[in-house]
């Protein structure tokens, strides 16, 4: 998740694993423009979920930018309820129940892309029927697609079914390693400290 929060807290989605509904029952599909205001509603269903709706600062138009602005390098993937709408239909477009919210980071031990998991949430209706596991199998395999050397994310401690979910799909937990965050007037302050900048195209 996007908060000054550890970063994934995918809520209990499909804490077994196993899921309940066929996929089929859902269906995937990129967010466009048109969904900011959605995908705004459900990462605030997140913080609250998490507690953490204080630290909700992110606007439709901030989310916008990151998504779909100039040199944008956030994705964001939508769980819909039923089948896709067939090409050049013009039924309505079916509201999201469900978002993953990643990017591409890099790492230099493997010294190649990984894809990182931001957010990951599913309103609490429709969990236990197999999206979180659609979701988390189609970024898999997108990152497989683009040659990533790892896909990984952050979870809460205190989520447990998330966190049993997610070893059922083979993860693993890092509990070696530690979130390490400088926000706010602490950066503003280590910022102030640096000499001249150096130049980034």
């Amino acid at each position: 998740m996007t908060t000054p929060e550890p970063s994934v807290s995918p809520s209990s989605n499909d804490p077994s694993g196993t899921p309940s509904a066929k996929p089929s029952a859902y269906h995937l599909r990129a967010a466009t423009p048109a969904d900011v205001p959605a995908v705004h509603r459900l990462i605030r269903a997140l913080a609250e979920f998490e507690e953490l709706a204080h630290l909700l600062v992110a606007t439709e138009a901030d989310l916008a930018v990151a998504l779909f602005g100039p040199g944008a390098r956030v994705e964001c993937l939508l769980a819909c309820p039923g089948s896709p709408a067939p090409s050049g239909s013009a039924s309505a477009v079916v509201e999201p129940v469900a978002f993953a919210l990643f990017f591409q980071n890099y790492s230099t031990f493997l010294g190649r892309a990984g894809l990182y998991l931001e957010d990951l949430f599913v309103e609490p209706e429709h969990r236990r029927r197999g999206v979180a596991r659609l979701l988390m199998t189609a970024l898999a395999q997108l990152a497989v697609s683009r040659g990533c050397g790892r896909f990984e994310w952050s979870v809460l401690d205190w989520n447990q079914r998330a966190i049993d979910f997610y070893e059922g799909l083979g993860a693993v937990l890092m509990n070696d390693w530690r979130i390490v965050r400088v926000t706010g007037p602490a950066l503003q302050a280590l910022a102030s400290q640096a000499g001249a900048a150096p130049a980034f195209p």
